[in-house]
């Protein structure tokens, strides 16, 4: 790792004392070298050290237990996000055919995908044991309350793997709504509401092309207006789980007041060029404050973090695809830089978010599913998401097979809730 990439990511406090302990162009007067020394060497082993890890191995938690305040831990020092897959070749929790719920392009096993043994494994924390999915316990601690997903195809993928787990308990209802941008079950005997709205920005978006490409079509982003297709409808909801991420790669003009801030891709010499990372962050900032600003609002803001796409031997319109069948080595594969900081960004909103929610009695909590989720490029669809036949010509690294690995992240919520019933009790 060469000293410019990782001054990027330091404070200037940090990159001061850096500088010193590289040498760059100071000179030291002769009775003070060893002092100097030792504080670089201080400077090196506690702060360079550490971080180097996280940027260049993925076994070094994203964020440690004593930071990241809003995981969750199990006694002293059980943190149930860092750990490693082992081998599980029990039965699974459900079928592509005991689900209704699956679409099309999470569908592998429906599309032909001969292998299973990505399915034969499980998630293990470092120090403890991470209790299996029981649907019936999560419906009676979500008995009479409603649950929301906000955001992307992948919160949507998450939606469905929990509705898939909770086919042992029954089949809910399908709520008509007229805006097919909203889709909404009922479980009768429980009282539970559960509900996706489509928002893959979080952030009001207009599409500048509705009838464009998919991938690279201009989308105007308003950073300070929430998306009012959820927005306007959120604040009787108990639990809201955010997640958002590979929408802000593409073209995007930025609006704020009513005004363009910037753009990211937009390919226009009079307008500012701005980072993806500005809207990304703003957007996550938008939607936490509308929710903190929310009269009536009282309940639990979840931020899912991001999931990491696995293209290999090219990019996902380069001919990239994903046709590994098990875990990898947590050392063979690491988060993309990109990656990283959009991680890092949401971690930092939700942290603001959360002091400010604190004042009301707001919940903000965080379900870190990166690190699990980093070593798993086996549980992708790559090609099992249509037909042989069709003319897809680009693999899907990016969403999750159904069954497979993504049911995880509902393990980690079920025990997320049981810890926070019982810390209620």
């Amino acid at each position: 790792m060469d000293t410019q990439n990782f001054l990027s990511y330091s404070s200037p406090i940090m990159v001061h004392f850096i500088e010193l302990s590289l040498g760059k162009g100071i000179m030291i007067p002769h009775n003070r070298t060893v002092k100097v020394l030792l504080q670089a060497l201080t400077v090196i082993f506690l702060v360079v050290i550490p971080l180097y890890l996280v940027l260049n191995n993925s076994s070094t938690p994203l964020l440690s237990p004593k930071d990241n305040v809003m995981s969750i831990k199990l006694g002293k020092k059980c943190d149930i996000y860092r750990g490693k897959w082992v081998p599980y070749p029990n039965d699974l929790y459900y079928t592509n055919e005991t689900c209704p719920e699956i679409f099309d392009q999470q569908n592998c096993m429906k599309f032909g995908r001969p292998d299973t043994e990505f399915l034969k494994w499980r998630w293990k924390p470092e120090e403890c044991e991470l209790p299996i999915f029981d649907a019936v316990r999560f419906l009676e601690l979500l008995k009479g309350k409603s649950l929301a997903f906000v955001g992307d195809s992948l919160g949507r993928n998450h939606m469905q793997s929990l509705m898939c787990l909770l086919t042992r308990v029954g089949y809910p209802k399908d709520v008509y709504y007229p805006d097919p941008r909203f889709k909404r079950w009922f479980y009768e005997d429980y009282n539970f509401t559960l509900l996706s709205f489509w928002s893959p920005h979080l952030v009001k978006a207009i599409d500048t092309d509705p009838n464009g490409p998919t991938y690279n079509r201009l989308m105007n982003l308003y950073l300070d207006e929430a998306d009012p297709i959820w927005a306007s409808q959120i604040e009787t909801f108990d639990y809201v789980i955010f997640s958002a991420g590979r929408w802000f790669f593409g073209p995007q003009m930025f609006y704020e007041n009513g005004q363009i801030v910037g753009c990211h891709k937009c390919l226009k010499n009079d307008i500012k060029n701005v980072s993806m990372f500005y809207g990304y962050r703003e957007a996550f900032r938008t939607s936490f404050r509308t929710l903190v600003e929310l009269k009536n609002f009282k309940g639990m803001v979840i931020l899912r973090t991001l999931s990491p796409q696995h293209f290999e031997n090219g990019e996902w319109n380069s001919g990239g695809k994903c046709v590994r069948t098990r875990p990898v080595s947590n050392l063979e594969m690491k988060l993309a830089r990109d990656d990283l900081e959009l991680y890092m960004t949401q971690v930092e909103e939700l942290r603001a978010a959360e002091k400010h929610g604190r004042k009301r009695g707001l919940k903000f909590r965080m379900l870190d599913t990166t690190e699990a989720m980093i070593v798993r490029p086996d549980g992708h669809p790559n090609h099992y998401g249509h037909w042989p036949h069709e003319n897809v010509t680009i693999a899907d690294c990016v969403h999750w097979c159904l069954p497979g690995p993504v049911d995880t992240w509902n393990e980690f919520l079920l025990q997320m809730l049981k810890m926070e019933h019982e810390d209620s009790i």
